[in-house]
């Protein structure tokens, strides 16, 4: 057994990181960050959409609803696309898929033509988190997982926050075609390096080869991810964490905030940027909390799932038509806690799979929170139709999927917590004999 095999398998997976790392991974993040500003566009431009193609609200969620339906659906196939391609092709397809649905969108002249757009927006955006959460784990130490996943999260937030400041203002200035036309090119800008220079991993830490199986080896991928109460636990901790903030920036914060509170497009476009600032203020937080204390996980994501839920109580309950300034203020900071939570679902998932198996376990546990979001945003258009635009009792829909997701963490919290002691227990004696 040579050295470097011997290292490998004290520990496994585990690159030296470094300056390097940081290029190739940063070139990974940069197309990241556009799939984000080119889903959240909507966010801002909801209103718009509505006027532009005559739409009600169930009509207007529905283009959310697709895209994250698309999304969601995609999760395991890209997560086994990663596992068997690699990073660099996956990402490849996919910022080509994005920037043709961004394009689409800007000249769609149809409800039925903007919705196919998203969709294929959806497609695109779906390869790119899980090739980035692969991207850290074949260029970082697994110590720094935690902190990587969370800057990963961090670096979307901002581009949440370029389509909530930047992309807002382009509509009011140059319209709807220029400024979605114009946002495409971005797409292009990310295409360049990520043919040119990313890697899938650094030089002597290839992994195994994986030689096609056909049908029954991918079942049984995902069969055996499931399996383990890690995996399900990350992917419940996504599903109740991430769907609150996801709502509110993606579709129905502008809304709720303009018609239903009665401020001006400029003060709701501030509070979503803070729900952003926020977001990416605790993600730094939170990883470097996780990366110091493991076991601070499921207490930061039930805190954030109780705060957020206290929050929005107190809002939709707040005695009059509005509620007080500061009360909106303070529920968009605890909003941009929910990002970073769900981050939180990978660090249950990560320890409980195998380096072949990341990318599937990655791709079920990110599915929870788009699933989650999906259903939320049907909720809220179709109660805000049946009810007359009725906010507080369409936002109540949010306590409804809390409740479902937190009861599934406290049932699976145990098992997976068991089981991750025996992997590391393992994993320890393992190391032990080989370097005997």
């Amino acid at each position: 057994m040579s050295a470097a095999r011997t290292g490998a398998a004290v520990r496994p997976g585990d690159p030296p990181g470094g300056r390097r790392a940081l290029a190739v991974w940063g070139i990974g993040v940069s197309v990241y960050f556009v799939a984000v500003i080119f889903r959240t566009s909507l966010g801002v431009a909801g209103l718009d959409a509505a006027d532009r193609f005559g739409v009600n609200a169930s009509a207007l969620s529905t283009f959310s609803i697709l895209q994250l339906l698309v999304y969601a659906g995609m999760q395991i196939p890209v997560g086994l696309l990663v596992d068997r391609l690699g990073t660099k092709k996956v990402l490849g397809i996919g910022v080509v898929l994005f920037t043709v649905g961004q394009l689409g969108f800007a000249l769609s002249p149809s409800y039925g033509m903007a919705l196919a757009s998203r969709a294929l927006l959806g497609c695109g955006d779906a390869m790119t988190f899980i090739s980035v959460l692969r991207l850290g784990t074949r260029w970082f130490p697994a110590r720094r997982g935690p902190l990587v996943a969370q800057m990963a999260g961090l670096a979307g937030m901002a581009g949440n926050l370029v389509s909530t400041l930047v992309l807002a203002r382009l509509l009011h200035d140059i319209g709807w075609t220029a400024a979605f036309a114009g946002s495409a090119l971005a797409g292009v800008v990310v295409f360049v390096p990520l043919v040119l220079f990313l890697k899938d991993h650094p030089e002597g830490h290839e992994p195994d080869p994986v030689p096609h199986r056909g049908a029954a080896y991918v079942r049984r991928q995902i069969a055996a991810s499931w399996r383990e109460p890690g995996t399900r636990l990350g992917m419940w901790v996504h599903f109740t964490t991430q769907f609150p903030a996801m709502v509110f920036l993606l579709l129905w914060g502008m809304p709720f905030l303009v018609e239903a509170q009665g401020l001006s497009r400029g003060v709701a476009g501030e509070l979503l940027t803070l729900v952003v600032l926020s977001n990416m203020v605790v993600g730094l937080v939170y990883g470097q909390v996780v990366a110091r204390h493991h076991g601070a996980r499921l207490p930061l994501a039930l805190g954030t799932v109780g705060a957020t839920a206290v929050l929005w109580a107190a809002i939709l309950l707040h005695p009059g038509d509005t509620a007080p300034m500061w009360l909106l203020v303070v529920l968009c900071t605890v909003l941009g806690a929910c990002g970073p939570a769900s981050m939180l679902g990978f660090d249950f998932a990560r320890p409980a799979n195998p380096p072949e198996r990341q990318g599937t376990a990655s791709g079920i546990t990110n599915m929870g929170g788009f699933v989650a979001s999906m259903t939320t945003l049907f909720a809220i258009g179709v109660l805000l139709d049946a009810t007359g635009d009725d906010y507080a009792v369409a936002f109540s829909s949010v306590f409804v999927l809390q409740a479902l997701g937190v009861s599934q963490i406290l049932r699976l919290r145990r098992r997976a917590a068991r089981r991750e002691s025996e992997r590391l227990v393992a994993s320890r004696v393992s190391s032990v004999h080989v370097s005997v």
